[in-house]
Protein backbone atom coordinates (compact mmCIF):
# COMPACT_ATOMS: atom_id res chain seq x y z
CA UNK A 1 0.00 0.00 0.00
CA UNK A 2 0.93 3.46 -0.45
CA UNK A 3 -0.39 6.98 0.15
CA UNK A 4 -0.34 10.61 -0.05
CA UNK A 5 -2.40 13.31 1.32
CA UNK A 6 -2.14 17.51 -0.19
CA UNK A 7 -3.64 20.71 1.37
CA UNK A 8 -3.65 23.93 -0.33
CA UNK A 9 -5.46 27.06 1.94
CA UNK A 10 -5.46 29.33 -1.57
CA UNK A 11 -8.87 31.13 -1.71
CA UNK A 12 -9.49 30.64 -5.20
CA UNK A 13 -10.56 27.36 -6.16
CA UNK A 14 -9.19 26.62 -9.13
CA UNK A 15 -5.71 27.39 -7.63
CA UNK A 16 -6.44 25.13 -4.78
CA UNK A 17 -7.37 22.30 -6.59
CA UNK A 18 -3.89 22.87 -8.65
CA UNK A 19 -2.00 22.88 -5.49
CA UNK A 20 -3.69 19.47 -3.81
CA UNK A 21 -3.44 17.35 -7.23
CA UNK A 22 -0.06 18.34 -8.18
CA UNK A 23 1.68 17.30 -4.75
CA UNK A 24 -0.79 13.97 -4.69
CA UNK A 25 0.49 13.30 -8.76
CA UNK A 26 4.26 14.19 -7.49
CA UNK A 27 3.98 11.84 -4.56
CA UNK A 28 2.18 9.02 -5.51
CA UNK A 29 1.11 9.30 -9.50
CA UNK A 30 -1.85 8.90 -11.50
CA UNK A 31 -4.72 5.91 -11.02
CA UNK A 32 -5.11 5.56 -7.36
CA UNK A 33 -7.26 2.92 -5.93
CA UNK A 34 -9.00 5.19 -3.77
CA UNK A 35 -9.19 9.76 -3.08
CA UNK A 36 -10.91 11.16 0.01
CA UNK A 37 -11.52 14.63 -0.81
CA UNK A 38 -12.29 17.43 2.03
CA UNK A 39 -13.30 21.00 1.51
CA UNK A 40 -14.17 23.94 3.62
CA UNK A 41 -16.95 26.05 3.60
CA UNK A 42 -15.62 28.52 1.21
CA UNK A 43 -15.32 26.79 -1.35
CA UNK A 44 -18.85 24.67 -1.06
CA UNK A 45 -19.95 26.15 -4.43
CA UNK A 46 -17.04 24.87 -6.33
CA UNK A 47 -16.97 21.59 -4.94
CA UNK A 48 -18.46 20.08 -8.37
CA UNK A 49 -15.29 21.89 -10.46
CA UNK A 50 -13.16 20.50 -7.99
CA UNK A 51 -14.06 17.01 -7.89
CA UNK A 52 -14.52 16.98 -11.87
CA UNK A 53 -10.96 18.44 -11.83
CA UNK A 54 -9.42 15.48 -9.32
CA UNK A 55 -11.18 12.62 -11.03
CA UNK A 56 -9.40 13.90 -14.62
CA UNK A 57 -6.40 14.60 -13.50
CA UNK A 58 -6.03 11.73 -10.61
CA UNK A 59 -8.56 9.22 -12.28
CA UNK A 60 -9.07 7.78 -8.82
CA UNK A 61 -10.46 4.22 -8.70
CA UNK A 62 -13.30 5.72 -6.60
CA UNK A 63 -13.59 9.28 -5.02
CA UNK A 64 -15.69 10.24 -2.06
CA UNK A 65 -15.54 13.53 -0.29
CA UNK A 66 -17.52 16.49 1.42
CA UNK A 67 -17.23 19.94 2.84
CA UNK A 68 -16.61 20.41 6.59
CA UNK A 69 -16.13 23.83 9.08
CA UNK A 70 -12.62 22.56 9.14
CA UNK A 71 -10.20 20.68 7.11
CA UNK A 72 -7.51 18.56 8.39
CA UNK A 73 -4.02 18.08 6.36
CA UNK A 74 -0.88 15.84 7.97
CA UNK A 75 -0.67 17.74 11.26
CA UNK A 76 -2.52 20.70 10.15
CA UNK A 77 -6.01 21.46 11.40
CA UNK A 78 -7.56 24.94 9.03
CA UNK A 79 -9.87 26.20 10.89
CA UNK A 80 -11.67 29.40 10.08
CA UNK A 81 -9.52 29.94 6.51
CA UNK A 82 -10.06 28.24 3.28
CA UNK A 83 -8.70 24.74 2.38
CA UNK A 84 -8.97 21.67 0.49
CA UNK A 85 -7.32 18.61 1.50
CA UNK A 86 -6.92 15.30 -1.12
CA UNK A 87 -5.68 12.14 0.44
CA UNK A 88 -5.12 9.06 -1.98
CA UNK A 89 -4.43 5.67 -1.54
CA UNK A 90 -2.94 2.45 -3.22
CA UNK A 91 -4.56 -0.59 -1.92
CA UNK A 92 -4.49 -4.55 -2.23
CA UNK A 93 -8.13 -4.65 -3.32
CA UNK A 94 -10.02 -2.36 -5.15
CA UNK A 95 -12.54 -0.23 -2.72
CA UNK A 96 -16.44 -0.65 -3.66
CA UNK A 97 -18.75 3.29 -3.75
CA UNK A 98 -21.80 3.26 -1.58
CA UNK A 99 -24.34 6.27 -2.40
CA UNK A 100 -27.12 6.57 0.60
CA UNK A 101 -30.58 8.26 0.18
CA UNK A 102 -33.47 8.94 2.29
CA UNK A 103 -37.05 8.92 1.34
CA UNK A 104 -39.55 9.71 4.10
CA UNK A 105 -42.91 7.81 3.31
CA UNK A 106 -45.52 7.25 5.08
CA UNK A 107 -44.51 4.60 6.77
CA UNK A 108 -41.46 6.60 7.91
CA UNK A 109 -37.85 6.84 6.19
CA UNK A 110 -36.88 4.17 3.12
CA UNK A 111 -33.36 3.75 2.70
CA UNK A 112 -31.55 3.09 -0.67
CA UNK A 113 -27.98 2.06 -0.91
CA UNK A 114 -27.72 -0.78 0.99
CA UNK A 115 -28.33 -4.40 0.27
CA UNK A 116 -27.84 -7.81 1.56
CA UNK A 117 -24.91 -8.17 -0.87
CA UNK A 118 -23.24 -4.52 -0.46
CA UNK A 119 -20.64 -6.42 2.35
CA UNK A 120 -19.09 -9.34 2.84
CA UNK A 121 -17.24 -10.86 5.86
CA UNK A 122 -14.28 -8.71 7.20
CA UNK A 123 -15.76 -5.48 4.86
CA UNK A 124 -15.45 -2.12 6.64
CA UNK A 125 -17.60 1.21 5.75
CA UNK A 126 -15.95 4.77 5.95
CA UNK A 127 -19.42 7.19 5.34
CA UNK A 128 -19.54 10.42 4.79
CA UNK A 129 -23.34 11.47 5.86
CA UNK A 130 -25.69 14.82 5.63
CA UNK A 131 -26.68 15.47 9.39
CA UNK A 132 -30.14 17.00 8.04
CA UNK A 133 -31.21 14.27 5.54
CA UNK A 134 -29.61 10.86 6.42
CA UNK A 135 -30.83 9.15 9.61
CA UNK A 136 -27.35 7.75 10.47
CA UNK A 137 -27.87 6.72 13.52
CA UNK A 138 -30.36 3.97 12.38
CA UNK A 139 -28.07 2.92 9.77
CA UNK A 140 -25.28 2.37 12.24
CA UNK A 141 -27.49 0.37 14.02
CA UNK A 142 -28.60 -2.00 11.25
CA UNK A 143 -24.93 -2.55 10.26
CA UNK A 144 -23.59 -3.46 13.69
CA UNK A 145 -26.53 -5.91 14.02
CA UNK A 146 -25.23 -7.89 10.94
CA UNK A 147 -23.68 -11.27 11.10
CA UNK A 148 -20.83 -10.29 11.46
CA UNK A 149 -21.23 -6.75 11.89
CA UNK A 150 -19.91 -4.26 10.22
CA UNK A 151 -17.53 -1.44 11.40
CA UNK A 152 -18.69 2.11 10.11
CA UNK A 153 -15.95 4.90 10.65
CA UNK A 154 -16.72 8.35 9.42
CA UNK A 155 -18.30 12.03 10.06
CA UNK A 156 -20.78 13.66 9.67
CA UNK A 157 -20.54 16.80 7.05
CA UNK A 158 -20.04 20.98 9.20
CA UNK A 159 -20.17 23.61 6.30
CA UNK A 160 -23.39 24.17 7.09
CA UNK A 161 -26.04 24.90 9.37
CA UNK A 162 -28.95 24.39 7.33
CA UNK A 163 -30.28 21.74 4.56
CA UNK A 164 -28.70 21.72 1.70
CA UNK A 165 -25.63 23.89 2.84
CA UNK A 166 -23.19 20.40 2.61
CA UNK A 167 -22.18 18.96 -0.59
CA UNK A 168 -21.36 14.76 -0.92
CA UNK A 169 -19.19 13.52 -3.63
CA UNK A 170 -19.38 10.31 -5.30
CA UNK A 171 -17.27 9.75 -8.32
CA UNK A 172 -18.88 11.96 -10.72
CA UNK A 173 -21.65 12.83 -8.73
CA UNK A 174 -22.60 15.57 -6.57
CA UNK A 175 -25.38 16.02 -4.03
CA UNK A 176 -26.62 18.05 -1.12
CA UNK A 177 -28.12 15.57 0.87
CA UNK A 178 -27.95 11.77 1.68
CA UNK A 179 -24.82 10.29 2.06
CA UNK A 180 -21.54 8.76 0.35
CA UNK A 181 -19.33 6.14 1.45
CA UNK A 182 -16.47 3.49 0.48
CA UNK A 183 -16.31 0.16 1.43
CA UNK A 184 -12.93 -1.30 2.38
CA UNK A 185 -12.32 -5.26 1.69
CA UNK A 186 -11.21 -7.36 4.10
CA UNK A 187 -7.84 -7.05 2.32
CA UNK A 188 -7.31 -3.38 3.43
CA UNK A 189 -5.58 -3.72 6.71
CA UNK A 190 -6.75 -1.01 9.20
CA UNK A 191 -6.95 -0.43 12.87
CA UNK A 192 -9.51 2.21 13.94
CA UNK A 193 -9.14 4.62 17.28
CA UNK A 194 -12.34 5.91 18.69
CA UNK A 195 -11.04 8.58 21.38
CA UNK A 196 -14.22 9.96 23.21
CA UNK A 197 -11.91 12.62 25.57
CA UNK A 198 -13.70 11.46 28.96
CA UNK A 199 -12.05 9.77 31.73
CA UNK A 200 -14.28 8.06 34.41
CA UNK A 201 -15.55 9.23 37.70
CA UNK A 202 -17.36 7.21 41.03
CA UNK A 203 -17.86 4.01 40.36
CA UNK A 204 -19.76 1.41 37.68
CA UNK A 205 -23.01 1.44 38.81
CA UNK A 206 -26.04 -0.82 37.32
CA UNK A 207 -29.65 0.94 36.10
CA UNK A 208 -31.67 -0.73 38.85
CA UNK A 209 -34.68 1.99 37.28
CA UNK A 210 -35.40 3.73 33.75
CA UNK A 211 -37.80 5.27 31.77
CA UNK A 212 -36.96 5.75 28.41
CA UNK A 213 -34.04 8.25 28.58
CA UNK A 214 -34.53 8.75 32.42
CA UNK A 215 -32.11 7.32 34.71
CA UNK A 216 -34.74 6.97 37.73
CA UNK A 217 -32.47 4.67 39.95
CA UNK A 218 -28.64 3.71 40.35
CA UNK A 219 -27.50 0.60 42.27
CA UNK A 220 -30.96 0.83 44.42
CA UNK A 221 -31.01 4.49 45.20
CA UNK A 222 -31.97 7.34 43.38
CA UNK A 223 -29.89 8.28 40.31
CA UNK A 224 -29.81 12.69 41.39
CA UNK A 225 -28.90 11.14 44.78
CA UNK A 226 -25.74 9.29 43.58
CA UNK A 227 -24.66 12.37 41.56
CA UNK A 228 -24.87 15.04 44.35
CA UNK A 229 -22.89 12.40 46.25
CA UNK A 230 -20.13 11.99 44.06
CA UNK A 231 -19.93 15.75 43.34
CA UNK A 232 -20.25 16.38 47.19
CA UNK A 233 -17.16 14.50 47.99
CA UNK A 234 -15.44 15.52 45.18
CA UNK A 235 -12.32 18.03 45.16
CA UNK A 236 -12.82 21.90 44.32
CA UNK A 237 -11.08 21.32 41.29
CA UNK A 238 -13.15 18.21 40.32
CA UNK A 239 -16.20 19.64 41.58
CA UNK A 240 -15.79 22.33 38.78
CA UNK A 241 -15.26 19.45 36.07
CA UNK A 242 -18.47 17.72 37.19
CA UNK A 243 -20.57 21.00 37.11
CA UNK A 244 -19.17 22.15 33.65
CA UNK A 245 -18.46 18.58 31.81
CA UNK A 246 -20.14 15.92 33.11
CA UNK A 247 -21.56 13.14 30.67
CA UNK A 248 -22.62 9.63 31.54
CA UNK A 249 -21.15 6.44 29.64
CA UNK A 250 -23.02 3.71 29.12
CA UNK A 251 -21.08 0.05 29.13
CA UNK A 252 -21.05 -1.60 25.38
CA UNK A 253 -20.32 -5.05 27.07
CA UNK A 254 -22.50 -6.01 30.10
CA UNK A 255 -20.23 -9.23 30.46
CA UNK A 256 -16.85 -7.29 31.41
CA UNK A 257 -16.07 -7.87 34.86
CA UNK A 258 -13.64 -4.75 35.09
CA UNK A 259 -14.41 -1.64 32.42
CA UNK A 260 -11.77 0.78 31.14
CA UNK A 261 -11.19 2.94 28.30
CA UNK A 262 -13.07 2.53 25.03
CA UNK A 263 -15.71 0.02 27.22
CA UNK A 264 -18.33 2.84 27.62
CA UNK A 265 -20.10 4.62 24.49
CA UNK A 266 -20.40 8.25 26.37
CA UNK A 267 -23.75 10.54 26.13
CA UNK A 268 -24.68 13.90 26.73
CA UNK A 269 -26.44 14.33 30.71
CA UNK A 270 -29.13 16.79 29.32
CA UNK A 271 -30.79 17.71 32.39
CA UNK A 272 -32.13 16.32 36.00
CA UNK A 273 -35.68 16.17 37.14
CA UNK A 274 -35.18 16.92 40.83
CA UNK A 275 -39.25 16.35 41.82
CA UNK A 276 -38.59 11.91 40.90
CA UNK A 277 -34.96 12.49 42.25
CA UNK A 278 -34.04 11.52 38.13
CA UNK A 279 -30.96 11.96 35.60
CA UNK A 280 -31.98 12.77 31.61
CA UNK A 281 -29.12 11.35 29.60
CA UNK A 282 -28.89 11.61 25.54
CA UNK A 283 -29.87 7.87 24.62
CA UNK A 284 -32.23 5.13 26.18
CA UNK A 285 -30.73 3.29 28.85
CA UNK A 286 -32.21 -0.31 30.01
CA UNK A 287 -32.40 -1.71 33.50
CA UNK A 288 -29.58 -3.73 34.00
CA UNK A 289 -27.39 -1.83 32.13
CA UNK A 290 -24.10 -0.79 33.71
CA UNK A 291 -23.14 2.84 33.57
CA UNK A 292 -20.39 5.26 35.07
CA UNK A 293 -20.35 9.04 35.19
CA UNK A 294 -18.00 10.49 32.77
CA UNK A 295 -16.16 14.09 32.82
CA UNK A 296 -14.76 15.84 29.52
CA UNK A 297 -12.27 18.18 28.95
CA UNK A 298 -9.42 19.68 27.07
CA UNK A 299 -6.76 17.48 30.19
CA UNK A 300 -9.12 14.23 30.09
CA UNK A 301 -9.46 14.95 25.60
CA UNK A 302 -5.86 14.56 25.76
CA UNK A 303 -5.00 11.78 27.64
CA UNK A 304 -7.54 9.96 26.17
CA UNK A 305 -6.45 10.43 22.99
CA UNK A 306 -2.79 9.69 23.53
CA UNK A 307 -3.34 6.76 25.57
CA UNK A 308 -5.94 5.72 22.80
CA UNK A 309 -3.25 6.10 19.99
CA UNK A 310 -0.03 4.73 22.36
CA UNK A 311 1.11 1.37 20.12
CA UNK A 312 -0.90 2.75 16.95
CA UNK A 313 1.30 3.03 13.89
CA UNK A 314 0.64 3.30 10.00
CA UNK A 315 1.40 4.44 6.72
CA UNK A 316 -2.05 6.46 6.47
CA UNK A 317 -4.90 7.57 8.32
CA UNK A 318 -8.41 9.40 7.78
CA UNK A 319 -9.31 11.53 11.05
CA UNK A 320 -12.72 12.40 11.71
CA UNK A 321 -12.83 15.20 14.98
CA UNK A 322 -15.51 16.78 16.17
CA UNK A 323 -16.59 20.57 15.76
CA UNK A 324 -16.73 21.43 18.90
CA UNK A 325 -12.74 20.21 19.68
CA UNK A 326 -10.10 22.29 17.97
CA UNK A 327 -9.11 25.36 19.59
CA UNK A 328 -12.32 25.38 21.18
CA UNK A 329 -11.60 22.89 23.79
CA UNK A 330 -7.54 22.70 23.49
CA UNK A 331 -7.16 26.48 23.36
CA UNK A 332 -4.65 25.68 20.86
CA UNK A 333 -4.23 24.80 17.04
CA UNK A 334 -4.00 21.20 15.55
CA UNK A 335 -4.20 19.22 19.05
CA UNK A 336 -5.86 16.16 17.07
CA UNK A 337 -4.13 16.21 13.89
CA UNK A 338 -0.34 16.16 15.69
CA UNK A 339 -1.80 13.66 17.80
CA UNK A 340 -2.25 11.59 14.93
CA UNK A 341 0.35 12.73 13.14
CA UNK A 342 3.02 10.96 15.45
CA UNK A 343 1.71 7.88 14.51
CA UNK A 344 2.11 8.24 11.18
CA UNK A 345 5.43 9.76 10.21
CA UNK A 346 4.49 9.38 6.06
CA UNK A 347 2.44 12.60 6.75
CA UNK A 348 -0.48 11.29 4.73
CA UNK A 349 -3.28 12.07 6.89
CA UNK A 350 -6.35 13.85 6.14
CA UNK A 351 -9.83 14.54 7.72
CA UNK A 352 -12.44 17.03 8.88
CA UNK A 353 -14.00 18.53 11.66
CA UNK A 354 -17.82 16.87 11.77
CA UNK A 355 -20.90 17.31 13.22
CA UNK A 356 -21.18 14.12 14.47
CA UNK A 357 -18.47 11.27 14.69
CA UNK A 358 -19.12 7.73 13.81
CA UNK A 359 -16.68 4.51 15.18
CA UNK A 360 -16.56 1.47 16.73
CA UNK A 361 -16.67 0.52 20.54
CA UNK A 362 -16.88 -3.18 21.59
CA UNK A 363 -17.81 -4.49 18.13
CA UNK A 364 -20.29 -2.34 17.70
CA UNK A 365 -20.40 1.12 15.81
CA UNK A 366 -22.16 4.52 17.15
CA UNK A 367 -22.82 7.66 16.45
CA UNK A 368 -20.86 10.24 18.59
CA UNK A 369 -20.46 13.61 19.77
CA UNK A 370 -16.99 15.62 20.75
CA UNK A 371 -15.19 12.48 19.79
CA UNK A 372 -12.12 11.41 17.16
CA UNK A 373 -12.62 8.94 15.38
CA UNK A 374 -8.83 7.78 13.41
CA UNK A 375 -8.97 5.07 10.88
CA UNK A 376 -4.89 4.44 10.46
CA UNK A 377 -4.04 2.18 7.38
CA UNK A 378 -0.93 -0.30 8.04
CA UNK A 379 0.12 -3.32 6.57
CA UNK A 380 -0.96 -6.39 7.25
CA UNK A 381 0.00 -8.73 10.54
CA UNK A 382 2.89 -10.69 8.55
CA UNK A 383 3.22 -8.26 5.63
Amino acid sequence: MSFAAALSQHPDPAEATGEVVGDVLERLGPAPDLAVLFCSPHHVDAVRDIATAVRQLIRPGVLVGTTAVAVVAGSREVEDDAAVALWAARLPAPPRPVHLEATRTGAGVALSGLSATTFEPGDALVLLADPFTLPVDAIVEALSGLDPPVPVVGGMASAAAHPGGNRMVLDGEVADSGGVGVVLPAEVATTVVVSQGCRPVGDPMIVTRAEGNLLVELAGRPALDRLEELIEAAGPEERHQLVTGLHVGIAVDEHRMTFGPGDFVVRNLVGADRQARALAVGDRVAVGTTVQFQVRDAEAADEDLRGMLAGVSGDAALVFTCNGRGRRLFGEEDHDARAVARSVPTGAVAGMFCAGEIGPLGGRSFLHGFTAGIVVFHEPAGG
